[in-house]
C-alpha cells in the first residue's frame, strides 16, 4: 500500500471518532440528577460546619470556626518518636473570661471559666495562659513551646 493512502484513512478514523454515533436529538440523554448539589467542603454537621473543610462548631463563639486558624496552638509534650503531631487548640471570648479548649479525641470541647486572671479551669482540664500551657487531670499535657 502507498504512504499517500495511508493519510486518508487515518483522517477519516479520527474523524469518525470525533463524531457521535447517534445524532438524532429524540434519542439523546437527557438525565437530570435529583439529589441536591452537596456544598464544597462536603456534609455538614448539625450547627452547619463543614467538617471536610477544617469547621468546628465553638459554643464560645455560637459559629463554626477553623480552630487553626482563630486559635493557639497547643502541641502535646509528649509524643512517641516518628508519631504524628496532633494538637489541641485554645480560643478565647472577646473579654477574655472564657477559653474554649479543642482536644484531640475528645468528643466535646470544654469551654473554661477563668479562676483567676490567665488562669482557665473546670474539674478536668486548667489552661494557663502565661504558660500556654493545657494541663489534663493534672498533668501539663499540651504547650504552644512545643
Amino acid at each position: 500500500m502507498n504512504k499517500l493512502s495511508f493519510l486518508p484513512i487515518a483522517l477519516f478514523a479520527i474523524i469518525s471518532c470525533n463524531n457521535p454515533t447517534n445524532t438524532n436529538p429524540a434519542h439523546t440523554n437527557t438525565t437530570t440528577t435529583t439529589t441536591a448539589e452537596q456544598p464544597i467542603g462536603g456534609h455538614a454537621d448539625e450547627h452547619g460546619c463543614l467538617g471536610d473543610a477544617g469547621q468546628t462548631w465553638s459554643a464560645l463563639k455560637q459559629d463554626c470556626v477553623q480552630v487553626f486558624e482563630v486559635g493557639q496552638r497547643l502541641n502535646p509534650t509528649q509524643t512517641a518518636q516518628g508519631a504524628a503531631t496532633i494538637s489541641a487548640f485554645v480560643i478565647f471570648n472577646d473579654d477574655k473570661t472564657q477559653a474554649e479548649i479543642f482536644v484531640p479525641d475528645e468528643n466535646a470541647n470544654p469551654v473554661l471559666k477563668q479562676s483567676e486572671p490567665g488562669v482557665y479551669q473546670d474539674d478536668k482540664y486548667r489552661f494557663v495562659e502565661s504558660e500556654m500551657a493545657l494541663y489534663i487531670n493534672g498533668e501539663k499535657r499540651y504547650s504552644a513551646e512545643n
